[in-house]
């Protein structure tokens, strides 16, 4: 049997280092749903569409771009260590 335990968002947080991050598909139905209507206004989004998220380790959304190289490029342009996850 494997012992459980819980971490809380800090020290998962921690575990990554504050400079690892994490890059994910996401739809744009997702992000629509869960961003205020002023904060997307002037964006032309497909809710089919496949956005690219990035993330602190504590599960913090960033930013979200268009493709998977700008999601990456944004982190490295800001000193982090993007990481993919499926």
């Amino acid at each position: 049997m494997t012992p459980q335990f819980l971490m809380t968002k800090e020290a998962f947080a921690a575990l990554g280092a504050p400079d690892l991050v994490y890059v994910r598909p996401v739809s744009a139905a997702q992000v629509m749903a869960e961003t205020p209507t002023g904060r997307i206004e002037g964006f032309e989004l497909d809710p089919s569409q496949t956005l690219y998220a990035v993330h602190r380790a504590d599960g913090e959304r960033l930013a979200v771009m268009t493709d998977r190289d700008s999601a990456v490029a944004a982190a490295l342009a800001h000193e982090l260590a993007p990481v993919s996850v499926h």
